[in-house]
């Protein structure tokens, strides 16, 4: 494993995965505070009271990023907002490929929300000679037998996967090979990659079923 991705993996691995996921919740409030200029100080236990979380795993949260705030005064809005873009790497554009331009795929070409959060999908690929050539979205749609290359020669990192099972592994593959290091998997299989690549799966037949599962169980309880 080479030794700067080994090293990203730890420090992964130390920061418990529902203080990620808080910490985009955190900086969305902070933006809405910046845009109201209504405070330029703000406390663990207002973020805690807006947010419904408790204001010590607030405090916690933001002490990874090695926020610090003032007695009485709490955080500086603008450095707080600052500290959670470093922690995160949204500070600098990150540019990733899209690979399997179907409906979803297509949806999230045109997301312009994801500049926010520091990634920028620069192109979109396909197998489907009649997708490719064109945009969508203004990201031009290239073959799929161009993907290594273009991965190679523009140094692409991150690699998202919006494809059917049965191919899913074999694309999977040939974005390792060609260079990328993480990859956002939204096909409905669990791909196999080596120890040194980031994966994140989005399963949405499983986030439905259990959304329908929290439903059913509110519909009892209410009767």
């Amino acid at each position: 494993m080479n030794g700067s991705n080994h090293k990203i993996k730890m420090a992964l691995k130390a920061i418990p995965e529902p203080t990620l996921r808080r910490l985009p919740i955190y900086y969305q409030y902070l933006k809405q505070i910046q845009a109201e200029k209504k405070h330029e100080h703000i406390s663990c236990t207002q973020i805690g009271s807006e947010l419904n979380i408790l204001p010590i795993q607030v405090r916690k949260d933001l002490a990874i990023t090695e926020a610090s705030g003032k007695p009485k005064l709490g955080y500086r809005v603008k450095h707080l907002l600052s500290n959670i873009e470093d922690f995160l790497g949204w500070n600098n554009t990150t540019d990733a490929y899209l690979v399997g331009v179907g409906h979803l795929g297509s949806a999230l070409l045109g997301y312009q929300g994801f500049k926010e959060y520091g990634l920028n999908i620069i192109a979109g690929f396909d197998s489907d000679e009649a997708k490719t050539g064109i945009e969508i979205h203004g990201k031009m749609v290239f073959p799929v037998k161009k993907l290594p290359d273009m991965i190679k020669r523009m140094g692409i990192k991150i690699g998202i996967l919006t494809v059917p099972s049965y191919c899913a592994q074999d694309l999977a593959n040939l974005m390792v090979d060609a260079g990328i290091h993480a990859i956002w998997n939204f096909s409905p299989v669990k791909i196999m990659v080596p120890d040194e690549i980031i994966v994140q799966h989005e399963n949405l037949a499983s986030s439905l079923v259990v959304l329908s599962k929290k439903l059913a169980v509110s519909m009892r309880t209410d009767k």
